[in-house]
């Protein structure tokens, strides 16, 4: 059945785009979604990808790693895609990322990240150099942020739950690359979410308007001079797009818009709608040299390409780049804790570390804690030292590519890459630190077939019986202990082996339903 529109939302784009290409706009409803994959390459490259999925594909345009599918072939339903080898993402909402030319080594900040599309993208561009600090200040939201970083394998993230203004006051100019997906009041979505279409008001586009506002305002700061920032929505209303980057530069002349030299399919912004927006409204009348960098945006139409409707705009702050001290924090500011009981405090996910040589929060030894990780990493781990600085939390180890002054004070719902717990002065492995790990780097791999149902008992939770000679061993190691899950070679989990034995490490909220 083809999608409804709220009236008032077509009545509108009828008057923006005139009865010609208004006409070609509403026909794009009568068609079916387009659904696309990613290709994680931090596991995989694209040429290995095509050989290995068995379904087909067709490449994106704008998005090199990007591929068209059919949705009815259910890509998340397949070994593959819990080893995090694609992400299952919309067309049109890989273009940003691309968009932001993220390079490695870099600093890169995803403000507006959840559920973590965009960051696993980013994070494939890093390859394991740099840093990414991705953030979203919905806490039910961070939980699948959290999980997606962790599911694809990224080594190099942080992730927070903050307000942007907050995050700006710890990392002044830090970031060589921020993405600002922002919140919006999503109109280009009708198709793809037909709840969005139904609860849609035309409040909402005033009010996510001056959120955005805000937003934009709190990553100037957050920017380092000579970085790039990159502007997405997906809605079509110039007050939240044209009308939002028009009154950032008034206010930022600091900052230019870059225009986009890319696939032709993407089509420039409307400054002529400024011009509509001031008639209609009490809106402001724009310089006209501020107006016309409005055009070296870009859009993303329905009826123009197959995908949803995005809005892109590209932002440079003038300026040579500057080396950024490392150990900027909050200083006195009020952690997330404040007000909080003990008992409280401890239970929250999110912590802020205590590392040296003393005692945590709940009276952990920390130097039991590292020597801990040292000894998992001896027995079990083919690598002398893995990339990250060891934090510790509450019986918790995570290796961060930041120092901890950089995140005392913040929301941080993880402070770098999960690595385990310690129980009993033994570490505990992390499903993170398997999905992330080569087969290369592990001392007991097990590889499953994607083809015969073996990997799909595994991740459903269940025990299998193994012969100890199909646990590859390193030199002078025994089949005994911890051993990484791949399928077709490319890691799942953790299993731990015994006499025959092999029990399943696959945390429950992960496996197959």
């Amino acid at each position: 059945m083809a999608v409804q529109p709220p009236e008032e939302f077509l009545e509108r784009m009828q008057e923006l785009l005139g009865e010609e290409e208004y006409a070609a706009f509403r026909a794009s409803y009568d068609n079916p979604r387009f659904a696309g994959v990613r290709v994680n390459t931090l596991k995989i490259d694209s040429e290995a990808f095509r050989k290995a999925v068995p379904f087909e594909l067709r490449p994106i345009p704008w998005c090199q790693t990007g591929y068209y599918v059919d949705e009815q072939t259910k890509p998340g339903k397949h070994p593959y895609y819990h080893a995090g080898l694609y992400y299952i993402q919309e067309p049109s909402a890989m273009a940003p990322v691309e968009l932001l030319e993220v390079a490695p080594g870099e600093r890169v900040l995803d403000l507006c990240a959840a559920p973590g599309g965009k960051s696993t993208q980013i994070a494939a561009k890093l390859r394991g150099s740099g840093m990414l600090v991705t953030n979203d200040i919905n806490a039910e939201r961070t939980k699948a942020l959290a999980k997606n970083i962790e599911l694809y394998g990224v080594r190099n993230a942080v992730v927070l739950g903050e307000t942007p203004e907050r995050i700006a006051r710890a990392f002044p100019n830090f970031f060589d690359k921020i993405l600002i997906d922002a919140p919006c009041s999503g109109e280009g979505m009708f198709r793809k979410d037909e709840d969005m279409a139904r609860l849609w008001e035309p409040e909402w586009i005033r009010k996510y308007a001056g959120m955005q506002r805000d937003i934009l305002k709190a990553a100037a700061a957050l920017l380092a001079p000579g970085g790039r920032m990159v502007y997405s929505t997906c809605t079509f209303a110039p007050e939240e797009n044209e009308a939002t980057i028009a009154d950032f530069l008034l206010e930022h002349p600091e900052f230019k818009v870059v225009p986009l030299k890319w696939d032709p399919r993407i089509s420039p912004g409307r400054p002529e709608w400024l011009e509509w927006l001031a008639k209609r409204e009490e809106g402001r009348i724009y310089p006209a040299e501020v107006a016309a960098q409005t055009a070296m945006c870009g859009r993303l139409w329905p009826h123009k390409v197959e995908g949803e409707g995005h809005f892109l705009a590209v932002l440079e702050r003038q300026g040579e780049g500057q080396p950024q001290e490392e150990t900027i924090g909050l200083g006195n500011a009020p952690s997330e804790w404040e007000g909080e009981s003990r008992s409280k405090r401890e239970s929250r996910q999110g912590h802020r570390g205590r590392q040296g040589t003393g005692r945590d929060a709940k009276g952990v030894d920390e130097r039991e804690l590292l020597e801990s990780w040292r000894a998992f990493s001896r027995e079990h781990l083919n690598e002398a030292e893995l990339p990250g600085e060891p934090l510790l939390f509450g019986g918790n180890v995570y290796l961060s590519p930041l120092t901890k002054e950089r995140l005392d004070g913040l929301k941080v719902v993880r402070p770098g890459w999960y690595v385990g717990s310690v129980k009993n002065g033994r570490l505990i492995p992390g499903q993170p630190l398997a999905t992330a790990l080569s087969p290369s780097e592990t001392v007991r791999v097990l590889d499953l077939s994607a083809s015969d149902g073996e990997a799909i008992r595994y991740l459903k939770g269940e025990t299998l019986q193994v012969e100890a000679a199909r646990i590859q061993c390193s030199e002078n190691a025994s089949p005994k202990g911890y051993v990484l899950i791949t399928v077709d070679g490319y890691s799942l989990g953790w299993g731990k082996w015994q006499d025959g034995m092999l029990k399943n490490e696959y945390p429950a909220g992960w496996r197959w339903t």
